[in-house]
This record gives structure tokens, C-alpha cells and sequence, in this order.
């Protein structure tokens, strides 16, 4: 009957002994995952281009996309690639697409990479130079556009740049609008600019974009306004290194009215998917991911597949771009949801390591917990030793009798209290019956004198 108690209040103990250890081992895993892996954020922002061009149009398949995996993309529109590289760099934005000869690698090659806090996921596109006029002759050179009205693209974009650079090889600079025989740049893009050279507004207009842009397919589709091919463009490559030479194929505009009526040879830059390096790993998977999707196919300077590329980038590889190159998408991305994905993944840096450590220690542990049993079991016939000889020692008064009846009472509840393995029972109940025994003989009013006999 004595045991009844003590073991009973043991079995109400121990289902909040394992409900608040549970809790523990969940709250320090979550402090895990926090700290060593973060979820990524819900939203990000994007910047890209001019509404009616082809950076915002393909920004806006990328919004569907990661809209579809349950993350917010924001689309800031933008001047072109030189806005978005000073957005990426005051984190305005986290992502942007960004036209080639702008990043460290091709302004200055020994350049360290590193030292910007920006890297490339990939080359997604090739930006050929369109140059659209009326009836001037470009085969030679573009001197032809010295005192001409001429649309460069909007001030500051690096279509501005890329047109004001290749008119310079040439002698062709802006004049005063009222001087005689006087260049006139306008700083204008977009839709608005294939408008005007379609009505003979201005003699010449550049673009550097994409064949999918809405103003080049009006050009190319238009046949009175011509598509300049430069016969010098080899050269100008050497001259400019981020510039490359692409081929826009005889007909391949519209075969049935054989546009172009041959090929032409056009000057080119690349597109590169720029992130900030800070950005969550798993966004950049994500980023890449789309960018799959959206330039796989191919178009009129491209064929299937070629994009997106690890070639022609302006800045360091990012660390996932590096791996989706060399392996693949992560394993996990192929099969689950990217939440889900990114969740078990998380959960799974934490466990293995930790597994990993506990793996070994668990063999070990039912011989730590049996020597752990058998000290607390030989610590207990130590203590009822030493207060057996002190109890035989001396006859004891009532107090001294009452205070080894508790000590004798606490031994035999830490017996209770303890979950023996079937090996030590023998050893467990031995111990009970000496314990009853030292009561018995020591403790118990009509025995109050065994010690002195003894």
C-alpha cells in the first residue's frame, strides 16, 4: 500500500514531463531553422524597363510565375538598365534586368567581381541593335545620319548610351536643333518612336531590345521603313567588346513577303538577370526557375534552349546559379511545390547534422542509461549502509527515531521513482527488503533498542 502513492503521482508526472520536453525540442528547432534558415520573403521587387518594351513584357510572365508559387513580385517600371542597376544598388529593388557592357567584367575584365554587391543569375536574352530608317543607305557606315533627326532612346537608358556610342565611332554628334545641317537626338523610346518614323517625323530610330518588343515587330512588319545592316560590324565588335554579331535569317520576319529579303547582320548585346547578393537562396532558384520558362523557347535571333545561359555575364555568378548550371534545379524543386519544398529542405539541414551527431550516441546510450541505474542503485545501499551503522551505533531517543524513518522513507521512494530494467529487479527488490528490514529493526517503537544489542 505504501507504494500505491508514489507510484501513481509518478504516472501523472511523467505525460507532462514528455508533453513540455516535446515542446522544448520543437521550440529549439524552430530557433534552428530561424537562425541557420530563414523562409524566404513573401514579396520582392523587380525593376524593368519601359512599359511597352521587351524587359516589362517578360517581367510581366515572370509576375504570373512566381505569383503561381506564392510569392508577391512587384514590377517597377524604369529608363532602361542603367536605372535599374542604381535601384539594385540603393535595394530599391532586389532583381532587374540589366543590358550588357554595363556590370565589372565587361567595362574593366581583371575587375574583382566580387567587389560590387551584385551577381548574375544568368544571360537570358540577346538584345540586338535595331537600326530602322527611311531611305538612307547605313551599309557603309553611319555617317549618312550626320544632320538627321534621330531617336536614341529615353536619356539616361543604356539604348541612349549603346545609339550615342556607335554614332560617335562614325562623327556623327548632336548639333543645335536651329543650325544648319544641325543632328537632333530625341531622347524618346517605346512605342511612341516607331509612331513617329512611320510618319517621317525623324530620319533614323535605335533600339536596343529584344525581337519580341512591340515598336521592332511594328518596324520589321512595316516594308517602308528599312532595317540597316553595317558591313563593318566585325569591326565594331573589336571595337566595342560587349558588343556580338547575331544573324536575323532571310524571311524569317514573314516568309510569304520574303522580310528580310536577306540576311542581315546586326550588332548585338546580351541580357543579364541581376540579383542583389543578399537575395534568399531560394528566391534565386525560384528567379531561375522562371527565367526557364520564359526564354527557353526561341525567337527570331535565338534558337530553342539557348537561354538562360552561364555565358556572356557581366558580373560573378551567384552561388545558385553556379549549382542549377552544373546539376540542375534542387532535387526537392522537381517534386514538391516550391513552399513545401523549401520547408522539408529547411527541416532537413537541421535534422541530418543533428542526426548525424545522435546516430553514434545512440548506441551508446542504453549502456550510459544502464550505468547511470546501477550508480543510483549502488548509491542507494551506500546511503542505507551508512545510516544502518549509524542507527546501530546508539540507542535512539523518539526525534532521532522519527528523522531515519523519513530518510529511510525518502531511500525507498527513489527506489519507486525509478524505471529499473528487468536486469536489476533482483537487485531492486533486495534492496526493498533491506530497507524494510532496517525499519523494522531499528525504527519501529517496540525495536527501539535492537541497536544496543546488536
Amino acid at each position: 500500500m505504501p507504494a500505491a502513492a508514489p507510484t501513481a503521482a509518478r504516472g501523472r508526472r511523467r505525460p507532462w514531463r514528455s508533453i513540455t520536453a516535446t515542446v522544448v525540442v520543437l521550440a529549439l528547432l524552430a530557433l534552428l531553422l530561424h537562425f541557420l534558415s530563414p523562409l524566404p520573403p513573401r514579396s520582392l521587387v523587380m525593376s524593368t524597363g519601359l512599359v511597352d518594351g521587351a524587359y516589362h513584357r517578360s517581367a510581366l510572365r515572370y509576375q504570373e510565375i512566381l505569383r503561381a508559387n506564392g510569392v508577391r513580385l512587384d514590377l517597377k517600371p524604369s529608363s532602361g538598365s542603367p536605372e535599374n542597376l542604381e535601384r539594385l544598388l540603393s535595394r530599391q529593388a532586389s532583381v532587374a534586368f540589366v543590358q550588357g557592357g554595363l556590370g565589372p567584367l565587361s567595362t574593366n575584365p581583371e575587375a574583382d567581381p566580387s567587389d560590387v554587391p551584385l551577381r548574375a543569375l544568368a544571360t537570358v536574352a540577346v538584345e540586338p541593335v535595331w537600326i530602322f530608317t527611311h531611305s538612307l543607305d547605313l551599309t557603309h557606315g553611319l555617317g549618312p545620319l550626320a544632320g538627321k533627326r534621330i531617336a536614341v532612346g529615353v536619356a539616361g537608358s543604356g539604348n541612349e548610351r549603346i545609339a550615342l556610342e556607335l554614332m560617335r565611332a562614325y562623327g556623327v554628334t548632336e548639333g543645335a536643333a536651329s543650325a544648319p545641317g544641325g543632328t537632333q537626338f530625341l531622347r524618346e523610346g517605346g512605342l511612341g518612336v516607331a509612331d513617329r518614323l512611320q510618319r517621317r517625323e525623324i530620319d533614323a530610330a535605335f533600339f536596343i531590345s529584344a525581337s519580341q518588343a512591340p515598336a521592332v515587330q511594328r518596324l520589321l512588319a512595316d516594308p517602308s521603313v528599312s532595317l540597316a545592316s553595317l558591313e563593318q560590324v566585325e569591326g565594331l565588335t573589336r571595337r566595342f567588346p560587349y558588343l556580338q554579331i547575331v544573324i536575323l535569317r532571310r524571311g524569317s520576319v514573314d516568309p510569304g513577303h520574303d522580310l528580310p529579303s536577306r540576311d542581315i547582320a546586326l550588332l548585338s548585346t546580351q541580357t543579364n538577370l541581376v540579383v542583389r547578393e543578399d537575395l534568399h537562396p531560394e528566391l534565386a532558384y525560384l528567379l531561375l526557375k522562371a527565367a526557364r520558362h520564359v526564354h527557353q523557347p526561341g525567337s527570331l535571333m535565338r534558337r530553342p534552349g539557348e537561354f538562360p545561359s552561364a555565358q556572356g555575364i557581366d558580373y560573378a555568378l551567384s552561388d545558385q546559379a553556379e549549382r542549377w548550371f552544373r546539376n540542375g534545379p534542387p532535387f526537392l524543386h522537381n517534386y514538391l511545390p516550391f513552399w513545401a519544398a523549401n520547408i522539408l529542405q529547411r527541416v532537413l539541414l537541421v535534422l541530418l547534422p543533428v542526426a548525424a551527431i545522435l546516430f553514434p550516441l545512440a548506441r551508446l546510450l542504453p549502456e550510459i542509461i544502464a550505468w547511470r541505474r546501477q550508480t543510483r542503485l549502488y548509491r542507494s545501499y551506500g546511503e542505507l549502509k551508512f545510516l544502518e551503522q549509524e542507527l546501530a551505533a546508539r540507542a535512539l531517543n523518539e526525534d532521532e527515531r522519527r528523522a531515519a524513518g523519513v530518510r529511510l522513507d525518502r531511500i525507498e521512494e527513489g527506489i519507486l521513482r525509478t524505471a529499473w530494467p528487468l536486469e536489476l529487479s533482483d537487485r531492486v527488490y533486495t534492496l526493498r527488503q533491506h530497507v524494510d528490514f532496517v525499519r523494522s529493526h531499528y525504527v519501529r517503537p517496540e525495536n527501539a533498542g535492537a541497536g544496543l544489542k546488536t
